[in-house]
């Protein structure tokens, strides 16, 4: 899971399964297209969330791969 920020409620983060994620646009602000056909604001910009979602699947890797190689 993910932490985001909805849009103006900087103060409420909220978790994300970064799977349900479809598409990513920014117009100006960052909209999160999700698979159940839910759309997000969030106050993070389209940069940070590709990186939060790029840390999240490496860590899965990383622990796959630890639990292999044990």
């Amino acid at each position: 899971m993910i932490l985001l920020h909805r849009l103006n409620h900087e103060e409420e983060p909220f978790h994300l399964n970064p799977d349900l994620i479809a598409v990513i646009e920014a117009h100006p602000d960052t909209m999160l297209h999700l698979t159940t056909g839910v759309k997000l604001a969030v106050s993070e910009t389209v940069n940070e969330v590709v990186a939060k979602v790029l840390d999240w699947r490496t860590q899965i890797a990383y622990r796959a791969l630890r639990l292999v190689n044990s």
